[in-house]
């Protein structure tokens, strides 16, 4: 039978198109002299290059400068340098996913000091910002922990290990979806491992996944691209298809795992949504709008596998 990649919109979605709404009406009015500033975790992960994609487009339409000036790895002092190099460049705002919301915050208060504009994009720090626009990270994973629950369930599994792997205890994004995850399994007779951390990195997220194989577990929870990359690749290398591996975001690698049976789905944010209305809110802001650190959940998709 032929496979496909199918996407189910889950509720966040809707909630995402609400939330825009009153965004999406008010006229974007700008100088074209606007200089933004976009800092993302990194610059390698296809989630940050759908990130920016989405901000160029607002940058074409409304004719303003976005750069893109993340650093190569997922790294605080590395992060912190940007947003200082964002200030000395004489930026008038700055679109940031925290990496470590406690590490950049001093940074990001000095910025703001400064008349600097902060949106975030993805993971907030600890700041005032004018918007923020994410995924309602805690209700994502807790669908993420609800679809690997209904496969188990599926497959007659009832209890069992259960692995999960993130980036690192502080990624307030990361930490709210594994949250979300074991919130999902109160109440059953699965043991839920204590968490390992990857930092994003495919190779040791496998390295990570494979020691929990070798444990016994019956599914893997990855909460981020580079963690559910590591644990997809190590299902496949232990040819052991039946363990559950769910995951987050959306690229090229993730998607021929599902297609090929080593993960079962992953949920899918909207990241370019994220960068085309952070640009549009940060232009607004610039140009003296009072936004009133609205937070607007961009929603997410259940991408799995069906038989056809």
């Amino acid at each position: 039978m032929k496979k496909k990649l199918v996407a189910a919109m889950c509720a966040a979605t809707m909630v995402f198109a609400m939330g825009t709404m009153a965004l999406a009406e008010e006229e974007v009015k700008a100088t074209g002299e606007e200089k933004i500033a976009l800092i993302t975790m990194d610059s390698i992960d296809q989630h940050w290059i759908s990130l920016n994609e989405g901000a160029q487009k607002a940058a074409e339409e409304f004719g303003v400068t976005v750069d893109f000036m993340s650093p190569n790895t997922k790294d605080d002092a590395q992060q912190i340098e940007c947003v200082n190099n964002a200030v000395a460049g004489g930026y008038d705002a700055i679109l940031v996913a925290a990496n470590g919301p406690d590490a950049i915050s001093s940074a990001l208060q000095e910025a703001a000091d400064g008349g600097v504009k902060i949106v975030y994009v993805d993971s907030p720090a600890n700041v005032e910002a004018s918007a923020t626009f994410s995924t309602d990270n805690k209700a994502a994973g807790q669908t993420a922990g609800e679809e690997m629950l209904k496969v188990l369930d599926e497959a007659g599994v009832t209890s069992g290990k259960i692995g999960i792997i993130n980036v690192n205890a502080a990624t307030d994004s990361c930490v709210n979806r594994e949250e979300g995850f074991r919130a999902a399994f109160e109440g059953t007779d699965f043991e839920l491992m204590e968490t390992q951390y990857g930092e994003g990195d495919a190779a040791k997220s496998q390295s990570i996944a494979e020691n929990y194989i070798t444990q016994g577990v019956v599914g893997i929870f990855g909460c981020n691209e580079g963690s559910t990359t590591g644990a997809g690749n190590a299902i496949k290398a232990s040819g052991n298809d039946t363990i559950v591996g769910v995951g987050f975001d959306k690229s090229d690698a993730i998607l021929n795992l599902i297609e090929d049976g080593y993960l079962h789905a992953t949920m899918a944010q909207n990241p370019d949504v994220m960068g085309y209305e952070g640009v549009k809110a940060a232009i607004r802001a610039i140009n003296g709008e009072d936004l009133g650190g609205e937070v607007t959940d961009t929603g997410v998709s259940v991408l799995t596998k069906e038989e056809k």
